[in-house]
């Protein structure tokens, strides 16, 4: 082989990592290199010597596994996962069963406008997610929301949906009408890729139109609702922007009302980076050992199903 042609069998067999070397720079620089920091930091300390006052009296120290007690310990850390769960189990069943719903409803051979519906549902999921919490926020406040207006003249009865138990629906009203239009579009898409003779063969068979979304279409789209229930896992692990957004409207909701709140008083309120990189590590954590879990028990029915 001449080296003309060596050359241009290198060039070849490289082209592939010159066009993977951008995304993996930023990758290393914007990702991976943010988490080992965080990581890093999580396993220091700030010690101070005396009063804390002159040069070297305060410096970081190797903690070890101080901060990860720590915050396991933390009421505050707790009570927030606690009330996460809560909020989880009120909007994942709920996201993803109007999204399934929607979308067999869109697939429908009778329904009309089908192109604007789609876009009608999909679009919440295009406002960013601070602009939705004011917007949900100034119809929840009494004094200017025209539900409550409406609510008042008709002599109904007007509930403080900021305050105490309501204040689960109120955020996670919130996350529903931001995130079904997503979850929607997924499900639609496989809907969409089921085959129109699965269809047929099924209507030859007398199947009714709710048999066959039952029976076939549902299913069929079991990998899409998988998918859409890891996201929607994750999401409600990391909800920050909701209560973030409408805390100056409700003493109800404290700065540690989610473990990522929590995370963010600690490090730009209290100073304290350290022990908020310890309890971010611990939420990332959490957050892979859940999804990994139901990916598992997912992929296990499936062969299961599978071998039937």
């Amino acid at each position: 082989m001449t080296s003309t042609a060596r050359r241009k069998s290198y060039g070849v067999k490289g082209a592939p990592y010159a066009f993977l070397l951008p995304a993996t720079i930023l990758f290393a620089l914007f990702f991976a290199l943010p988490i080992g920091y965080a990581i890093w930091l999580s396993f220091r300390k700030v010690q101070v010597s005396g009063l804390g006052l002159g040069s070297g009296a305060r410096k970081e120290v190797w903690a070890g596994l101080e901060n990860y007690t720590d915050a396991l310990s933390d009421s505050e850390l707790l009570n927030g996962a606690l009330r996460v769960l809560g909020y989880g189990c009120i909007v994942v069943p709920v996201m993803l069963g109007l999204a399934l719903l929607f979308a067999l409803m869109l697939d429908s051979e009778k329904v009309r406008l089908a192109p604007f519906t789609r876009l009608a549902i999909f679009l919440p999921y295009a406002i960013p997610g601070v602009v939705a919490a004011l917007l949900w926020g100034f119809l929840y406040l009494p004094d200017v929301s025209p539900f409550y207006f409406v609510l008042d003249k008709l002599g109904l009865p007007q509930p403080d949906l900021l305050d105490g138990g309501p204040l689960y629906l109120a955020l996670s009203n919130i996350a529903v009408w931001g995130g079904t239009g997503f979850n929607m579009i997924v499900i639609y898409t496989s809907l969409q890729a089921i085959p129109a003779e699965v269809y047929e063969a099924a209507k030859l068979d007398g199947a009714t139109p709710l048999q066959i979304a039952l029976r076939i279409k549902i299913p069929m789209v079991a990998p899409s609702l998988v998918l859409t229930f890891f996201f929607s896992i994750i999401a409600t692990l990391q909800v920050f922007n909701e209560p973030t957004t409408l805390k100056p409207l409700t003493n109800s909701v404290s700065t540690t009302w989610s473990p990522l709140m929590k995370v963010y008083r600690d490090a730009f309120g209290e100073g304290d980076i350290y022990a908020a990189a310890a309890q971010a590590v611990i939420i990332a954590l959490a957050t892979l050992v859940l999804s990994f879990g139901f990916l598992r028990a997912a992929n296990r029915r499936n062969k299961q199903e599978a071998a039937r």
